[in-house]
């Protein structure tokens, strides 16, 4: 049966995420999008009159994806050091998957001709990533908003660094498998992270 509407929709955007991470931007065609997809050109276009807006419309669809399998942290532990340590680990887990890297990489090489798209490629990983840990945080202190994000920033920052700056240069693996958060423990080194959950939430808690 010949796919229509959202259904339709969904698929030419994940045949599209998959040329863009295969051959890059410039390299992709509406065309090949097209083939790729199954589709008429007239179809393609009817959802999509560009191969920007497609190409900002694949970053939405990451951004659905990736938010769906990071969730929240209150959904990974009730106690709030193991919940934010959970999740932040979780978060360079997931960075460590191959096709984020990509895209990544991709985000580097639009910047100057395309760089609303880099930005909201940032966004989709960091700033909604922070925003979701901020959240919580305002959630278990009394906090503004601003401290709580400029927390939350801090600890995603010091969870994956170096490892997402080694795997970004590929002088670190990465993994083709979609990360599972039930290996968390012996996919990422949870004790650095909770030393440093710790440290910064007792720093606030003492104020």
């Amino acid at each position: 049966m010949a796919r229509r509407g959202d259904a339709l929709r969904a698929h030419i955007l994940d045949s599209a995420k998959a040329l863009f991470l295969e051959n890059g931007f410039e390299r992709t065609s509406m065309d090949a999008v097209a083939a790729r997809a199954e589709t008429s050109k007239r179809s393609l276009y009817a959802h999509f009159p560009t191969k920007d807006a497609l190409f900002l419309a694949v970053i939405d669809r990451v951004d659905d994806l990736f938010q769906g399998r990071m969730r929240t942290p209150s959904d990974y532990a009730d106690e709030p050091v193991e919940a934010v340590t959970l999740f932040s680990a979780r978060f360079l887990q997931m960075l460590a998957w191959a096709p984020i890297l990509q895209t990544f990489r991709l985000a580097v090489t639009v910047a100057d001709q395309f760089p609303e798209a880099a930005r909201r490629i940032h966004a989709v990983f960091f700033e909604s990533t922070a925003s979701t840990l901020s959240a919580y945080i305002t959630g278990i202190l009394d906090l503004s908003a601003p401290d709580a994000k400029a927390h939350a920033t801090a600890i995603l920052g010091a969870s994956i660094s170096p490892a997402f700056e080694e795997m970004l240069l590929g002088v670190r693996p990465t993994t083709t498998e979609i990360p599972d958060a039930e290996t968390l423990g012996s996919d990422v080194g949870l004790a650095a992270i909770r030393q440093v959950v710790e440290a910064r939430l007792a720093s606030v808690a003492t104020r």
